[in-house]
């Protein structure tokens, strides 16, 4: 059975690229990329090792430059935008790391409490209390608030690292393989959170994962990255009713073997 599609608003569009390419050196990595991402949608990205995955990722969120094509992010043109312009968007785009990229050196407090205080200055003590405690009770690791981040567990760290993106409440998320490296169990887990931040948070996401599960579980939409350009999208159904052998080596592995 394919995920339900929530609330998703057809008719407003929060990314749009057409044509982007990307290359480094003779590696053409996109070769003409079209997207959309609608409002209240999580979309799932597939592709293999090494076909760009994280690279428009990081083109959506500005940290990469496009060599050429459009992309609209919540109606900016992230390839001419301004740097201030941008840094004003990114507080509006949450990144969340395949690292979960803490802190070592900060509790899970200060953790939340950085990225807070660095982009609004003029908040109270008590303001910065209730959003940390509001993110960790989202996350469900309330209990955490005064640990290192090096006695959590990796799904806690995958917890915190998605609870200090929500901190600023925003409205696009963008996950970099948010179940690698972690048991099957926490990874079921992890998918009901990005399932639970969507409809808690009225966020529209890209997940980039190899995980199929992941992608049968989060995505309302399922999109595979081949040869530089978008081939196949749909549900997962739809995606995977092929014979295509550029696809079904992803179904078979997970869900055969």
């Amino acid at each position: 059975m394919n995920k339900p599609k929530g609330h998703i608003d057809y008719n407003n569009t929060v990314i749009n690229i057409r044509g982007l390419r990307k290359s480094f050196g003779d590696l053409h990595i996109l070769r003409g990329v079209d997207l959309d991402l609608y409002q209240g949608e999580n979309l799932v990205v597939l592709g293999r090792s090494g076909t760009g995955k994280s690279v428009l990722i990081k083109i959506i969120s500005g940290l990469l430059r496009a060599d050429s094509g459009t992309v609209k992010v919540l109606g900016e043109e992230v390839t001419t935008i301004t740097e201030d312009n941008l840094q004003k968007l990114r507080m509006d785009i949450g990144f969340s790391f395949q690292n979960s990229a803490l802190y070592d050196s900060m509790t899970v407090r200060k953790n939340l409490e950085f990225p807070l205080v660095r982009n609004q200055r003029n908040l109270s003590r008590a303001e910065i209390d209730k959003a940390v405690e509001t993110v960790l009770d989202a996350v469900g690791l309330s209990r955490t608030i005064n640990q290192m981040p090096s006695e959590l567990s990796g799904g806690q760290r995958k917890r915190i690292g998605i609870a200090r993106t929500l901190i600023l409440q925003p409205k696009i998320m963008l996950y970099d393989e948010p179940t690698a490296g972690l048991d099957p169990i926490t990874c079921i887990e992890i998918n009901d959170l990005i399932n639970e931040v969507q409809e808690r948070y009225k966020t529209s996401s890209i997940i980039i994962t190899h995980d199929m599960t992941c992608a049968k579980s989060t995505g309302d939409r399922i999109s595979i990255l081949l040869e530089g350009q978008f081939q196949r999208q749909g549900n997962f159904d739809e995606v995977f009713d092929t014979d295509d052998a550029r696809v079904k080596p992803f179904y078979d592995y997970n869900f055969i073997q």
